[in-house]
């Protein structure tokens, strides 16, 4: 794999530091603002509504500029939003600055998987991407766990200030270590040019698994720590060591959904959607032991994480010359699938059907996610077999080769 997807990796680190740590130092914030918890929720869901409405808008304006610019450009919005957040006084404007920060996100994570299957030839793409990912995963490892025991030590401004710094470093090393990719072609610049790529039936439905099949892996997550204090009796210190265990899931499923989705892209979303919907429906039965809840949050962490980099190169295989804006569009229906996930778990919880009713819920919704990728699967051998039939029938009408004279 080329260095210049380290470089790539920082960036997609701090993102993802950024992204979840403020769920670890939410109650510092709180207090610091001199606001409820529920209050400040909203710069949780700032972040998120700065990346869907930051990701199609800032790829459309960076579609004439050369991609190394774009993620140069991204990174630095990505540290100053980060910078600003950290001096923010009080809740609202701080929310206001979450969106900021937030803006840069798919736009980044767009542009990054293009270049990083750029770099490489057809054989490894995805396995590229998968690495640029790698950084998203390992912040939910090593990000948010440092991140949140800086904030409750030192402060939560502190622990921004220093997601705001790997910023900084991403942005050197990106200038540094990736190669100057040119402008995109002329008819990938314009807007219209980037919007053809939605023309396409299955890039809607690719978007549709990524709500659904992700969606299913957050309803659960959201709510992974009442369910592993109330259910599996874990206490607040052993919780927190099995979110590091979810986490590395989640790097393996990265790891491992890179690898599968060169080999095959399709049989592999489809184990993985299974292997999400079975491990969810599981867990309503390991949940009452502790090692076997701990065992079922690392194979949650990998199966629902595999879907990650499979539908990222499934997108961008299925956008032909495009690829830019579906592909940061993939971010914009990932933070809705963690929207969606959480709400409804939350809503079956407030229904009074249990803790365990949102891993049920993530089930389900993975078995849609499953629905969808056939139905993709079936509208893809379908367009193969037309196309297949039209080149038939243009070989049997084109004329005999004029005989050549003697």
């Amino acid at each position: 794999m080329p260095i210049a997807l380290l470089a790539l990796a920082i960036g997609a680190f701090g993102i993802g530091t950024t992204e979840f740590v403020m769920m670890g130092v939410l109650p510092q914030a709180a207090a610091d603002f001199g606001v409820s918890i529920p209050t400040a929720g909203n710069l949780i869901s700032g972040y998120a509504l700065g990346v869907v409405v930051g990701a199609p808008t800032l790829t459309v304006l960076g579609a004439r500029l050369p991609r190394k610019a774009v993620l140069i450009g991204m990174m630095g919005l990505f540290a100053v939003g980060n910078v600003l957040f950290a001096l923010s006084p009080s809740a609202e404007v701080g929310t206001v600055l979450r969106f900021l920060a937030g803006l840069p996100h798919g736009a980044f994570f767009g542009a990054g998987a293009v270049v990083a299957a750029s770099l490489v030839g057809a054989g490894n793409r995805a396995k590229a991407v998968s690495m640029m990912f790698m950084g998203l995963t390992l912040a939910n490892v090593v990000g948010v766990p440092l991140g949140t025991l800086l904030g409750q030590q030192v402060g939560w401004r502190v622990t921004f200030a220093v997601v705001a710094a790997i910023g900084v470093v991403a942005v050197a090393a990106i200038a540094w270590l990736v190669p100057d990719q040119g402008r995109p072609e002329p008819e990938q610049a314009t807007v219209r040019g980037q919007f053809a790529a939605f023309r396409y039936p299955q890039v809607h439905l690719a978007l549709a698994i990524v709500t659904f099949g992700l969606g299913g892996t957050f309803a659960c997550l959201s709510y992974l720590t009442p369910i592993l204090t109330d259910v599996s009796g874990y206490s607040p210190t052993g919780v927190t060591l099995l979110l590091v265990l979810a986490g590395l899931g989640m790097t393996v499923g990265n790891f491992l959904g890179g690898r599968v989705a060169d080999k095959a892209l399709m049989p592999g979303l489809y184990a993985a959607l299974i292997g999400t919907a079975a491990v969810l429906g599981t867990f309503t039965i390991t949940s009452g032991d502790k090692v076997a809840a701990a065992v079922t949050v690392f194979v949650i962490g990998v199966v629902g994480f595999m879907v990650a980099p499979i539908m990222q190169s499934l997108v961008m295989a299925k956008a032909g010359g495009a690829p830019l804006l579906v592909s940061a569009a993939v971010q914009s229906a990932f933070n809705i699938a963690n929207s969606i996930g959480a709400y409804l778990g939350g809503l079956v919880i407030a229904q009074g059907l249990g803790l365990l009713s949102p891993t049920l819920v993530g089930a389900t919704l993975a078995v849609l996610g499953l629905v969808l990728a056939t139905l993709s699967g079936a509208l893809d051998r379908t367009t193969r077999r037309r196309s297949a039939a039209r080149s038939a029938i243009a070989t049997e009408t084109a004329p005999e080769p004029a005989a050549v004279p003697a």
